[in-house]
């Protein structure tokens, strides 16, 4: 296993506007590592209004490395259900499997890498293609950030005090 799984990655990512934004967290980590126990954890301890299940491309066909979803709000309705058990479901999976075929994560650590997907789908989203568009592309950038440890701190300091939070406005 590349020395690079041997720690915990972490990925952030905001795409789009409108109530179908994506704002995705994520965290990728290695099989017997403490991902390994969460992502465990989490998915044979549903709560209400928040159940993990996993990114699949389609039914029968998962995300490899083994991708799980978890809502960050809590699913009121039917139509919110569907729109996390379909477009944002199949989003994060091919986002997940495109990361693979671009090199991103390396195809060999696929079977030996777990991630944990955070993602945001506001109750008043109605908008499909522009839920699954813009959590592709949040989940790709997560990715990409977390494989490459950004944005560095010195990013961030840098940053910190010109930057605007686009909820704080």
């Amino acid at each position: 296993m590349a020395a690079q799984f041997d720690k915990t990655l972490i990925g952030e990512a905001l795409v789009g506007e409108g109530p179908e934004i994506a704002h995705i967290d994520l965290v990728i980590g290695a099989k017997g590592s403490p991902v390994e126990a969460a992502f465990v954890n989490s998915i044979a301890m549903p709560r209400q209004g928040h159940t993990p299940l996993l990114a699949v491309v389609t039914p029968n066909l998962p995300a490899k490395p083994s991708t799980l979803m978890i809502n960050k709000v809590t699913i009121k309705n039917a139509s919110q259900a569907i729109l996390m058990f379909g477009p944002a479901q199949n989003a994060v999976a091919l986002a997940v499997m495109d990361s693979v075929a671009e090199g991103i994560i390396p195809k060999a650590e696929a079977e030996n890498l777990l991630l944990i997907v955070s993602v945001f789908i506001e109750w008043d989203a109605k908008d499909k293609e522009k839920v699954r568009t813009f959590n592709y592309e949040a989940t790709k950038l997560a990715i990409k950030r977390a494989m490459r440890s950004e944005p560095s701190a010195d990013e961030v300091l840098a940053k910190k005090c010109t930057a605007k939070h686009p909820f704080c406005e």
